[in-house]
């Protein structure tokens, strides 16, 4: 019985403990479980980076402003070949052996190119024409060897074709190259119409625009000299063929006619020859002209005619024109030639006319203290624009 109301005190007892336990290990269990919380909470943002100031850029210092003064250089050149009274080349001059004189007026010789130092820049202009097609690859192979024969490395070539216009066939290069360029060129076939100044002009330019001033410029021409198609002389032959035109034929109608459309083509052939003239002296260029027509230049007035200019224009710039015999003849022309530029001093020097103007102006060389020698120089030149 005692037992059973100890049961009966007791149970409400062990009931309250238990529940007691029970809220106590909840608890208890509770506390790491916030700990655990708080640990995977996310890190505070990080601490703002201050950017540092950028150096100012200090104030450009101020350009002082200078007075342009622009150069004007009256300077000139002359290319002199020297042979003596073989034909041969002489070497060895100094600069005191030479006296140049423009105007009349002495000159001083500031600089003297020796020729094995200043290099040579040549342009070889070819007819292509129904006229000398007959000889054209003897020409061709003639001034192949002639090229390998003079130029050295350090010189240069290129190739024209006198055409109905002209034509550059190769661009400045080395003897190698032109050479091989130029057996690659064909004759014309049939009649073909001739631009012989037209040619020269284009030639002059190029080489005053591609090449160096204090080198030696040269021009070498196988051809007749005959034009028919060139600006000047086709606006005058179109005139001089309308003139013909002429609703009255009786014949002294017609003579007039025939005199006065010569006189037109006349002055055309003029006025192209003063134009090629004036181009090849600007470019400060010697002009050497082959003609392989022999001594049928004889035969009529035009060919004649056109010889007679090439001539003109060789003394001008001082060069040489040359009609050999015979076509075999040509190689020893070329040799002639060579030995001319094997012996070609380039003198420099600065010109004290004071004078603006563009007026051609006169030069004259000579070798005082040499006198038996023989010189080939321009005969003058066009003053450069200030």
């Amino acid at each position: 019985m005692n037992r059973n109301l100890d049961r009966k005190y007791h149970r409400p007892a062990l009931r309250i403990g238990a529940l007691a336990i029970f809220l106590f290990a909840t608890v208890f269990l509770a506390v790491p479980a916030g700990a655990q919380k708080l640990k995977e909470m996310p890190p505070p943002p990080p601490v703002p980076r201050l950017k540092p100031k950028p150096t100012p850029t200090p104030a450009p210092t101020p350009v002082p402003e200078y007075e342009v003064i622009r150069v004007t250089s009256n300077l000139v050149v002359v290319p002199v070949s020297v042979t003596d009274a073989n034909s041969q080349p002489v070497l060895g001059l100094k600069q005191t052996d030479f006296h140049i004189e423009e105007e009349g007026r002495p000159q001083e010789i500031t600089q003297m190119g020796d020729p094995g130092q200043v290099p040579l820049d040549i342009a070889i202009l070819i007819d292509v024409s129904s006229s000398v097609s007959e000889r054209f690859a003897f020409e061709e192979q003639s001034a192949t060897r002639f090229l390998k024969q003079v130029l050295r490395p350090t010189d240069s070539a290129t190739v024209f074709a006198i055409d109905r216009q002209p034509r550059l066939e190769q661009a400045r290069t080395t003897a190698e190259i032109a050479a091989a360029k130029l057996l690659t060129i064909k004759a014309a076939t049939g009649p073909s119409p001739t631009a012989f100044y037209d040619t020269l002009i284009a030639a002059s330019r190029y080489l005053a625009k591609n090449t160096p001033e204090q080198h030696r410029r040269v021009l070498v021409v196988i051809s007749d000299g005959e034009d028919n198609f060139s600006d000047l002389v086709r606006d005058s032959s179109i005139a001089a063929y309308r003139a013909t035109q002429n609703e009255d034929s009786s014949p002294a109608a017609r003579a007039r006619i025939r005199s006065a459309s010569e006189a037109a083509l006349q002055e055309g052939h003029r006025k192209a020859q003063a134009a090629v003239q004036r181009e090849v002296q600007t470019a400060n260029a010697v002009f050497y002209s082959i003609n392989p027509s022999g001594e049928s230049i004889k035969l009529n007035v035009i060919s004649t005619r056109a010889q007679n200019a090439m001539q003109e224009l060789a003394a001008a710039t001082g060069g040489g024109a040359f009609v050999p015999e015979r076509i075999e003849n040509l190689e020893a022309v070329f040799s002639r030639i060579a030995s001319e530029l094997r012996a070609q001093y380039l003198l420099q020097y600065y010109s004290n006319n004071e004078s603006s103007g563009r007026a051609y102006r006169h030069i004259n060389i000579s070798t005082p203290t040499k006198p038996q020698l023989r010189l080939r120089a321009r005969e003058g030149y066009y003053p450069k624009a200030k």
